[in-house]
């Protein structure tokens, strides 16, 4: 052996010996020189495959000069010396001899506020040195945690994604190494950490987050509440290693983590949050992890827990189909921080980022499925956080909030939970919106089972019936779109036959036929109250709508409040509603008011008593709306066949052809065809001629539709002439109309100029020589002679009895 030593020894000098020129060209000036002096001793020494022992002599000799080269002024040279000092750690039998000399070298280089080393590539080299000497050297680093230290928070910052990754890294392996001394100084790399935990590279946020559970793990457990914050958002991550990472590290703390107890409060729900997320593969880890967690918990409390392991052991009754029921050790670490877990639920659920409030949501179903009926002494905050969330505008967030309350209908007694929700339901003037307490309650009711509910049927149905909770309506602007609470037409549909079976009827017809009066006396009871927002009309509407043939039995009931709620001082966009309801049901009279052919008795109170105030103008948009309503209804009745008023009801519709919506005056166009239609030839001449110079003003009106019905309607007015209507003394009249008509054959819409002729050949038997010497002055000014000449042939063919002479 002494002789083998010798060798070396003598080996290694002649190295040295060869090394000499070199070692002294790493002092020229020239940069060529220094340069080439290291890539020679490079050759020389670490890439001769020189037996360790060997190369553990020459690093001792050649260690300060390659220290040194960390300085010089050339980037190429100070790469070299950092891959020969790597290279000579790497292989030599004893590296930590060089740690007196290295480690200081290093921390003047890379930990001083100012870090000398500008070339990133480098300073990467150099940590890579680093963690590769904190493998070979272990324990032996112990001395150097100040150097350590000042390194790595200076390089977990570095501006060089790679060298921050490489960094963590060796956190992680120091923290490992020298877990004594690591302690006491392991706070002072929480802060660098926490300012790179969000970096824009998920690969570095991945480090970061492993270096942060060791720096945590390995501390002294002051500085747990300075990095959950950050931890906690990492769950929200786009990336899902981050998140993984994050349930990997919460998990061992949980596990390890000397203080951990203390702590369980705060790391149980990160670790639960990942229970739910996107990912399969973490949410499988987060399960072991907690199912660990459990299991030690209830080795390490095995004394406490004793008692309460045989009756704890056996699942409740009614417990949730397909659901794996968490260990005792689980639930127990859930129930006896509860008290802690509820008021950070209540806080977060309302937080003013999305994801933030759809992770709380979630994680309270997962709390209230590990704490069954322990969830009883915390039931108040409990519901008043499922009324507050099922507000929220995002669906995830109410969906999740009820199927948390599903659980607490599952796992607590009817008996407690409905003293408190009932009692909410009941005092709507407590919460802004009353509904979110009957959204809490169906879906407590849903998860309990029926044998415990049934005892409590009637006060709950007592309590649903009453008039501030099942009429409590709110104005739509004032609920979450998504969320409105509003009965699913086919589920009254199901509810009304379930109805018809417990009374023995045969239809829901019938249904109607048995309640109807009462019914239509209930509403009439509080008519005088209603409003656009009274749960009231929307009762009206379905009941007259559903009932069929059934409603025309009660005219003489319903007709009194329809009269009571249309009249003009009542709201009016429940006036328009009402409008509407009854128009439908006008265009199918014999099926619905006049089944019985009681309605035509009512028809002319209503007309009157009704539909003629709300015709009269008033100024605004929506008493413009409200007439439209209006004159859609009397359309409705006058195509019933209605005898009308004209008297009243004519200067009216008149009146209408001049609204500003264009559907009012097509509506009133229509209405004034329909008179004409029903009794236009029992109109007296006077009438008739204040009719027909509005409807020529519509001739010109912006709308197609309106002009259509217009021309329809002065053909019916031609049509309405009788023999009372005497044509010489109203030849003013007939000739004023021939000249509008006549102007509207050079319309530049061919249908028009059409429809024109054909009015005016429905015209020409009331006084043949007066059209004609109209028409025949139109075609002498050459303005459509085409049509002219058509015109003048109908009327020649015409019987000679029926065109009397034209008086001058």
């Amino acid at each position: 052996m002494a002789a083998m030593a010798a060798g070396d020894e003598h080996a290694a000098s002649e190295v040295l010996r060869g090394l000499a020129r070199h070692l002294n060209c790493l002092n020229e000036d020239n940069k060529s020189t220094r340069k080439r002096a290291l890539e020679l001793i490079k050759r020389e020494t670490v890439d001769r495959g020189l037996p360790s022992s060997v190369l553990q002599e020459v690093f001792s000799a050649l260690l300060k000069p390659l220290l040194k080269c960390l300085s010089d002024p050339m980037e190429r040279c100070r790469e070299t010396a950092i891959a020969i000092m790597t290279e000579f750690i790497r292989c030599v039998p004893k590296p930590e001899e060089s740690l007196p000399y290295l480690m200081p070298c290093l921390a003047q280089r890379l930990g001083e506020k100012d870090v000398r080393e500008p070339a990133e590539e480098l300073r990467l080299s150099a940590v890579e040195m680093l963690t590769l000497t904190l493998e070979v050297c272990g324990k032996h680093l112990a001395p150097y945690v100040n150097e350590m230290m000042n390194i790595l928070q200076r390089t977990i910052v570095d501006p060089f994604p790679d060298v921050k990754r490489e960094s963590c890294k060796c956190t992680v392996n120091f923290a490992k190494c020298v877990p004594e001394h690591f302690q006491m100084q392991a706070e002072s790399l929480v802060q660098p950490l926490m300012q790179t935990v969000a970096h824009q590279h998920s690969r570095v946020r991945v480090s970061v987050i492993e270096a942060t559970g060791a720096v945590i793990q390995h501390g002294t457990g002051k500085n747990v509440d300075d990095v959950l914050s950050h931890l906690a958002q990492r769950l929200f991550d786009d990336s899902p290693q981050v998140r993984k990472t994050v349930t990997a590290v919460v998990g061992d703390w949980l596990l390890h983590m000397r203080d951990r107890y203390s702590y369980f409060h705060k790391l149980i729900p990160l670790l639960l949050s990942s229970l739910s997320d996107e990912i399969p593969e973490i949410r499988l880890l987060a399960a072991d992890l907690w199912k660990q967690v459990g299991a030690q918990w209830e080795k390490e409390n095995e004394e406490d827990i004793k008692d309460k392991m045989d009756f704890l052991l056996t699942s409740p009754p009614f417990y949730p189909p397909g659901v794996e029921r968490p260990g005792l050790g689980c639930r127990e670490l859930v129930v006896r921080n509860l008290g802690r877990l509820v008021p950070a639920i209540a806080h977060d659920v309302t937080d003013w980022l999305v994801p933030t409030r759809v992770r709380t949501s979630q994680l309270l179903s997962v709390l209230l499925l590990h704490s069954e009926d322990h969830s009883i002494q915390h039931l108040q905050p409990l519901l008043a956080t499922l009324y507050r969330a099922c507000t929220d505008a995002e669906r995830d967030v109410v969906s999740n909030c009820l199927a948390a309350a599903k659980l607490l209908g599952t796992f607590v007694p009817p008996t407690v939970f409905l003293k408190l929700l009932l009692d909410h339901v009941m005092a709507p003037s407590t919460s802004s919106h009353p509904w979110a307490a009957l959204m809490v309650l169906a879906a407590v009711l849903g998860g309990c089972s029926r044998p415990l509910l049934k005892p409590h049927l009637e006060q709950i149905a007592n309590t649903l019936a009453q008039p501030d909770v099942c009429q409590e309506y709110q104005q739509s602007c004032h609920l979450p779109h998504s969320h409105t609470v509003r009965p699913h037409p086919s589920t009254a549909l199901e509810s009304a036959q379930f109805l018809c079976k417990v009374q023995g009827l045969e239809s829901v017809m019938e249904l109607y036929r048995q309640h109807m009066g009462q019914l239509l006396d209930w509403l009439s009871a509080s008519v005088n109250t209603w409003s656009s927002y009274s749960p009231q009309r929307l009762q009206l509407h379905i009941i007259v709508i559903q009932s069929g043939p059934v409603i025309g039995e009660f005219v003489s009931q319903l007709m009194p409040l329809l009269c009571c709620c249309l009249q003009p001082d009542k709201d009016t966009e429940m006036r328009m509603s009402i409008f509407t309801m009854f128009a439908k049901l006008l265009l199918d009279a014999a099926n619905t008011l006049d089944s019985q052919g009681h309605f035509r008795d009512e028809s002319e109170k209503f007309l009157c008593d009704v539909l003629l105030p709300n015709l009269v103008w008033r100024a605004g948009r929506t008493a413009a709306a409200v007439r439209t309503s209006a004159l859609s209804c009397l359309l409705a009745l006058l195509h019933g066949g209605l005898l009308c008023l004209e008297e009243k009801l004519s200067p009216l519709v008149l009146s209408a052809l001049e609204e500003d919506s264009q559907m009012g005056r097509l509506l009133a166009c229509r209405s004034l065809s329909t008179i004409l239609k029903l009794i236009g030839t029992s109109l007296h001449p006077e009438a008739l001629n204040k009719i027909y110079p509005e409807l020529l003003k519509r001739l010109d009106d912006s709308s197609e539709g309106v002009r259509g019905v217009t021309l329809q309607a002065l053909g019916l007015w031609l049509s309405s002439l009788t023999k009372d209507y005497n044509p010489e003394l109203c030849a003013p009249h007939l000739q004023f109309l021939f000249q509008q008509l006549l102007l509207h054959l050079d319309d530049p819409d061919s249908s028009v100029q059409d429809r024109v002729l054909e009015v005016l050949k429905t015209g020409s038997s009331v006084n043949p020589a007066l059209l004609k010497r109209e028409v025949e002055a139109v075609r002498d000014k050459q303005r459509s002679p085409l049509y002219c000449d058509q015109l003048l042939e109908h009327i020649s063919s015409l019987p000679t009895e029926t065109a009397p002479e034209c008086p001058e």
